[in-house]
Order: C-alpha cells, then sequence, then structure tokens
C-alpha cells in the first residue's frame, strides 16, 4: 500500500479534475454489494460462510470495477457492507480498493467517520493515509476537532475528504433545523466545510475539503454551490432513490469537476432489470448515465 501513497503527488482536486477532464465524466460508482442480490452464478453456496461471501463479493465487485472503468472516474466502497462480513470482508474491501486504482479510477471510501481527535487520526491514518483511498466520507457535525486529523492527512499525503452536509435520506430532519439567525443547520455546515477547505484548493481552483449533499434536494444542491463555491460536491441520490442528473445542474457551475454524481444499485444490479450479464448491464449503464451527467452540466 506504500506505493499508493507515494503516487498522490498532486492534490485530490486536482487528480480528480484531470481524471473528470480526461474522461469527460463526473460519475461515482458505489460498490455495495449485498449477497442475496449477486447473480446466481456468484451466490452459489457463498451464504454457508462469510469467507465464502466475502469471496463472491469481491468476484462481484471486481466484474462491476471492470465493466465501470472507461465510463466512471471512482469507485466509492461503502465500508459497512465489507465490514459486516468481518475479517474477510475487510481484506476482500481492500483487494478491492487496489485493484480499482490499478484500473485507474479514483477510490472515495465511504465510511462516514467522525469522532474525537485521537480516534480520527486512527481513521485518517488507517484509510487516508495508508494508500487504500484517494479520499474517504467524514461526518463533520463534531467540529473541527473531529476533522482536523483528516486535514492534516489531506495536507500531508494529497488525498480528499467529502463532509456530510445535506444527506439524501427523507429522514433527515436534524439537519434543517433552524439556528437563531433563521438559517439551516446544514448550512453552517456548508459554511464551515467551505472554510476548512482554503486552505487545500488545488491549482484547478477547487478545494480537496468537498462535500455530500443529496441529488434528492434540487433547491439544496443550487444554495450548497453557494456556499462552497470552491467544494467538490458529491451527489448521492440518483437512480434507485429517485434523483436525476437533470435535479444536479445547478451544481456544476464551478467547473465540469465541480461535483460528482454517485450511483450505486442502479449501475450494480442493473442487470436485473436489463438481464443478461451482470458486467455487460452495470458497464451500460453506467455509460448512459455518464452521458447523461456530462449533458446537463454544460460543458
Amino acid at each position: 500500500m506504500e506505493a499508493g501513497v507515494a503516487t498522490a503527488t498532486t492534490v485530490f482536486a486536482d487528480r480528480l479534475a484531470a481524471a473528470v477532464e480526461r474522461k469527460r465524466s463526473q460519475l461515482v460508482v458505489g460498490l455495495d454489494p449485498s449477497l442475496d442480490l449477486l447473480p446466481v452464478e456468484l451466490r452459489g453456496d457463498a451464504g454457508e460462510s462469510r469467507a465464502g461471501a466475502a469471496d463472491a463479493c469481491r468476484r462481484f465487485a471486481f466484474g462491476i470495477v471492470d465493466a465501470v472503468a472507461p465510463h466512471a472516474v471512482a469507485v466509492k466502497p461503502q465500508l459497512a457492507f465489507w465490514e459486516r462480513l468481518g475479517s474477510d470482508g475487510v481484506r476482500a474491501f481492500e483487494e478491492v480498493c487496489a485493484y480499482s486504482r490499478s484500473v485507474g479510477l479514483l477510490v472515495l471510501v465511504d465510511g462516514k467517520r467522525g469522532d474525537v481527535g485521537s480516534t480520527a487520526r486512527a481513521y485518517a491514518e488507517a484509510y487516508l493515509e495508508s494508500g487504500i483511498a484517494d479520499a474517504m466520507t467524514v461526518n463533520a457535525y463534531m467540529g473541527r476537532e473531529s476533522i482536523e486529523p483528516f486535514l492534516s492527512a489531506c495536507r500531508r499525503h494529497g488525498t480528499g475528504i467529502f463532509c456530510v452536509v445535506k444527506t439524501s435520506n427523507a429522514g433527515a430532519d436534524v439537519q434543517d433545523l433552524k439556528l437563531s439567525d433563521g438559517s439551516l443547520l446544514w448550512q453552517q455546515v456548508a459554511r464551515l466545510v467551505a472554510e476548512w477547505g482554503e486552505e487545500l484548493v488545488g491549482d484547478r481552483g477547487l478545494s480537496s475539503v468537498c462535500a455530500v449533499v443529496g441529488a434528492t434536494h434540487p433547491r439544496a444542491v443550487g444554495e450548497a454551490r453557494k456556499l462552497m463555491p470552491q467544494a467538490v460536491l458529491l451527489l448521492p441520490g440518483v437512480g434507485a432513490q429517485g434523483g436525476t442528473p437533470a435535479d444536479v445542474a445547478r451544481a456544476f457551475t464551478s467547473g465540469p469537476a465541480s461535483a460528482l454524481v454517485n450511483a450505486s444499485r442502479s449501475v450494480i444490479y442493473a442487470y436485473r432489470a436489463r438481464g443478461g450479464d451482470f458486467r455487460a448491464a452495470a458497464g451500460a449503464e453506467a455509460s448512459r448515465l455518464k452521458r447523461e451527467i456530462w449533458a446537463v452540466a454544460g460543458w
């Protein structure tokens, strides 16, 4: 994994911008394997042990990575889907991350970590300093103390973070609580993200301190862009959660790489609707989304 750190010679935001321009794509594909949704040929007797399930998920993810690599700029493995399989799942997760990077994809680990300083330092070391990931999601709601170790890792290793600001789930009511000045809680977090990111702006004018903003809230996407003009916005919710590429067009006003659209289930399980080989179906859906997102981005 040390080689992965050595290759991160530029800041994350600049590497991301270069990948977006090279592929003409802002698509991120989530790698969230569930054994009961995998193709029959991979399931077999995998359910009899964690090791078997982890191997099936690993083989599935490798196939998805191969299929989407021409169309996506990054993959986003969700840690929970791998951690639930114990040490076998974590090993498979690391192998998937390494393979994804070997075929030219950026790896955004989705763990939404955020804790007191010492714990946050351990998380930053585990994922951002080890070479496993190019970036990871973090929970900013515990404030600067929980974010500083990740910022430090970004400065030293050229990695990035995606701070949870406004999520795509319908029950995110805490984020919409009103503050004494009339603004919403998530908007204050957005202002903090913009402030934290000022010291990590790359040559392309984008910061490696990025933000997660749900695509299912189009108005919030526009507000978030105004509050965080230099942040790359990661926009989950397109596809299975009901969001569409058209819902996120206003996120791209800071440049073609200023927003990424994440799609998970709609891509990796596309074979369940399209039929045929799971790799071909995932590749076709990723190709379609790539074209649609690029078109609405206006670049």
